[in-house]
């Protein structure tokens, strides 16, 4: 049976993301990205990528090839426009938000009002660990206030493995 997974950020050929987040180099990032997500994904899996599977640049998206299942976009900050029908090439769908079984999924975490009156959930991505980290350091810890109707599911938060609705405690 087939299974419905998320994952954001992936920045695939990204340097920079590579050392940021504790790789050596960017090869070593991306081959981690692809053995993770390949344990866990069968071919018949549909895994959203929510935004940012590279950084601004097409010449990463070869590697999608090698991801099991079939993919599908929510583009985010960092996709680029002009990039969209190369991507094509690699993935079944590409969008902006889209609303999946009541849950808004985006690149970039939704207004809190939009939760209130029109959907009740948001999966997302956009905000790196790193992110976190760095408020707190400056002393704005009080201003990320935990709400479980976000679910970031940017790699460094999902120990680069997409995810289904259930292991985000969504559905049972």
């Amino acid at each position: 049976m087939s299974k419905v997974r998320f994952i954001a950020d992936l920045h695939l050929g990204h340097t920079n993301m590579a050392l940021k987040r504790g790789f050596a180099t960017v090869e070593e990032h991306d081959e981690y990205i692809i053995s993770q997500w390949n344990k866990k994904v069968n071919k018949r899996d549909i895994t959203w990528i929510l935004g940012d599977v590279t950084m601004e640049s097409s010449k990463s998206y070869p590697l999608l090839n090698r991801l099991n299942g079939m993919k599908k976009v929510v583009l985010g900050n960092h996709d680029m426009m002009k990039d969209i029908p190369a991507l094509l090439q690699y993935v079944q769908g590409v969008s902006g938000m889209v609303k999946y079984k009541g849950i808004w999924l985006s690149h970039c975490p939704v207004h809190e009002r939009e939760l209130e009156f029109r959907v009740p959930r948001n999966i997302h991505g956009h905000i790196h660990e790193n992110q976190i980290m760095k408020l707190e350091e400056n002393g704005f810890k009080d201003e990320w206030v935990p709400d479980d109707r976000y679910h970031c599911v940017s790699c460094e938060h999902v120990d680069y493995t997409p995810v289904s609705l259930e292991e985000l405690g969504i559905e049972r």
